[in-house]
């Protein structure tokens, strides 16, 4: 599970991160117990949910899908969910994480 810090001005609403799910991966998203559960390509299962400003992610991958297309697509949706998500890039949330565990 990785917790994701959100950009001043982006909100924690559950929502919006619906809306995102659906916007980059176009699959059903179920809702349980304020948890969004999507799965798309070689994630078998994305599990979003907020806690207190933090955008609370949990995915399982397919180890069974060997397609190298399929792999980069999923990582590549997987990638723009989380930058407008979090309004962060990815290289941002790399330098967040460091700051976070005392590593800068």
């Amino acid at each position: 599970m990785q917790e994701y810090k959100l950009k001043r001005g982006y909100t924690p609403d559950i929502e919006r991160m619906r809306d995102l799910l659906t916007e980059c991966f176009g699959t059903e998203i179920k809702e349980a117990d304020g948890k969004l559960t999507t799965s798309y390509g070689v994630l078998k299962e994305i599990n979003v949910w907020m806690n207190a400003k933090k955008l609370c992610v949990d995915t399982v991958a397919d180890s069974t899908v060997t397609d190298d297309a399929v792999i980069l697509d999923s990582n590549k949706r997987f990638r723009t969910f989380l930058d407008k998500g979090t309004g962060y890039s990815s290289k941002d949330r790399i330098k967040n994480a460091k700051k976070e565990v005392g590593g800068e």
